[in-house]
């Protein structure tokens, strides 16, 4: 069953509520970077990111390099931003509270 894209007030909405997180240019994800004090430190949150992202079965791009990590966030199976990763990149800012 194909997951539905979020309409543009949706959108909207979406990022009112996810301040730390931008829309990517093309208006398909949502982009947030992280930055730790350590490889060791964003490299436990990645394992935790991880975890929710299998618990969710959604998961992120990313990349890591030593204290940072970026996530973007877009859902394939709509081509684009979805509320798989609106629930996603609140799960993820939980994990920093």
């Amino acid at each position: 069953m194909p997951v539905p894209q979020l309409t543009e007030a949706e959108r909207e909405g979406v990022l009112a509520s996810l301040p730390e997180w931008t829309l990517r240019a093309d208006s398909l994800a949502i982009e947030r970077e992280f930055k730790f004090r350590t490889f060791s430190e964003a490299w436990a949150f990645m394992a935790r990111v991880a975890l929710l992202a299998e618990k969710q079965d959604h998961h992120p791009e990313w990349s890591n390099v030593y204290n940072r990590v970026a996530i973007t966030l877009t859902t394939h199976d709509a081509g684009g931003l979805s509320e798989r990763d609106s629930k996603l990149a609140r799960a993820i800012d939980k994990l920093l509270a």
